[in-house]
């Protein structure tokens, strides 16, 4: 049997990729983390790292290792977090995963708003694209811009967003609006690049709109940096139609274009279906979403 504790040691000289930094995490001096590693070679009988001037590179019995005392972490926290959650307050760490453009573009500004009610809440927040494995606890919570179909999720579908074309007032008044889309060869579109990881309705209309003879466009890998070209007046850019909450001086351009309706969700595991501050955020986004939608239907 395999010592827990040369495991945990382990673990953290992958994760620092040197004997001299993962002593440091572990209060240990280099000498120590290096016997510990060796005799866990010896045990194994196989060699776990490269050893090399600039540091330690995983063999590939290390990188299954490293996987295996990944999930173990993964596993141990999401055990740690049920505990905690038997106390009546809401605080800890919860880990969240959305797009980037839904994060930066909608999420985090709200914040202020969580943080305010539950002041020890530790939110670390997940902008990417990759859709991270809730039931090995990547993430706690995930907001996506698609059904999840990973087993053993609760899933609440939030609300359904377009993307949809706008420019600022100072833009429009230089260059003109445009009638219909033969008027883009006048103009700039700015967008995501249709291969880029996005969701498919809107990879979709930005193939439609790059079909025609646009002569300059700017292409970003997410939204904040096509909300940055437009508010610089760069161009015309397609945009999910929630940012007009936050910036309602954006103008929309050319009404009759849209992507399909896409449809966003939050989900998370079901062996946290008690977690407190799984249910503080779920409660505190459906608040806002609830918001959002009586402020657009008026």
């Amino acid at each position: 049997m395999v010592d827990w504790d040369k495991l945990r040691i382990f673990h953290a000289v992958a994760d620092k990729g040197s004997l001299t930094h993962a002593g440091e995490v572990l209060h240990l001096s280099q000498s120590a983390v290096s016997r510990q590693i060796r005799a866990l070679e010896e045990s194994l009988s196989v060699t776990l790292f490269h050893r090399h001037a600039r540091g330690l590179i995983l063999t590939e019995q290390g990188e299954l290792l490293f996987d295996a005392t990944s999930q173990m972490n993964r596993r141990l926290d999401a055990a740690a977090a049920r505990i905690r959650d038997s106390e009546d307050e809401v605080f800890g760490e919860l880990r969240v995963t959305t797009t980037t453009g839904f994060g930066t573009l909608w999420l985090a500004p709200r914040l202020a708003k969580l943080y305010a009610k539950y002041p020890a809440l530790k939110i670390d927040l997940m902008l990417e694209e990759r859709v991270l494995d809730l039931p090995m606890r990547e993430a706690d919570v995930a907001i996506r811009m698609k059904e999840p179909t990973q087993a053993d999720l609760i899933r609440k579908r939030l609300m359904n967003i377009r993307m949809r074309l706008y420019a600022t007032a100072e833009y429009l008044a230089e260059h003109g609006a445009p009638k219909s889309m033969d008027d883009f060869a006048q103009h700039r579109l700015i967008s995501q690049h249709a291969g880029t990881a996005q969701v498919a309705a809107g990879a979709l209309l930005v193939a439609e709109l790059m079909s025609h003879d646009i002569p300059s466009t700017l292409t970003v890998n997410n939204y904040f940096g096509v909300l940055q070209g437009v508010l610089n007046h760069l161009g015309i850019g397609l945009l999910p139609d929630y940012i007009t909450e936050d910036f309602p001086d954006l103008v929309r351009v050319l009404p009759d274009v849209e992507s399909g309706e896409v449809p966003v969700f939050l989900a998370y595991p079901e062996e946290l279906r008690h977690s407190k501050r799984v249910a503080a955020f779920r409660d505190f986004v459906t608040d806002e979403i609830m918001t959002y939608r009586k402020r657009h239907q008026d």
